[in-house]
């Protein structure tokens, strides 16, 4: 009885070395059809920025913190980019009843991120997202380094922090 305990120990440890010595495959953005702001379709896998950072933003017209977190990094954007070369895609989830608000709610804004809508929230659920805010941060890769929900006053920093670590 001895001799099977120690022996499922023995395997159930080989199992565990195996199990973190693999590599773990790196979370990217899924493949998605979304669309411009013209109606256009577009392809999550044309979210490139050249090897540089890429922040992705799900956020909705009718969520407070969603405009308060963009309105923040708006505000010092043209910064991030010039320092880091990072890149925002402003991805709406309002859905048809509110989508027609998209356009003339980011013109009136001034953002100069790119602007797309997930209408249907097709990457909201690829990418099992719950709650808006969203932001995730992505590599020069393409790969999925952080993500977060909620925003909080001042947390755009953190962000940056972050971003600039990337590009170190």
């Amino acid at each position: 009885m001895q001799m099977k305990k120690l022996t499922l120990l023995l395997f159930t440890f080989s199992l565990l070395l195996f199990g973190f010595a693999q590599e773990r495959a790196k979370a990217t953005l899924p493949s998605v059809d979304i669309k411009t702001l013209d109606g256009k379709i577009f392809n999550t896998k044309n979210i490139k920025n050249d090897g540089k950072p890429i922040l992705i933003s799900l956020w909705a017209t009718w969520c407070k913190p969603c405009i308060a977190e963009l309105m923040a990094i708006n505000d010092v954007y043209d910064e991030w980019q010039e320092e880091t070369g990072v890149v925002l895609y402003a991805i709406s989830i309002d859905d048809t009843k509110t989508a027609a608000k998209v356009a003339p709610f980011v013109n009136g804004k001034g953002w100069d991120f790119i602007v797309l809508q997930d209408i249907n929230w097709d990457l909201k659920r690829a990418m099992n997202v719950v709650d808006v805010p969203f932001l995730c941060l992505l590599n020069g890769n393409g790969e999925i380094v952080w993500s977060h929900t909620s925003y909080a006053p001042g947390s755009e920093k953190e962000v940056f922090e972050l971003v600039k670590k990337l590009v170190k």
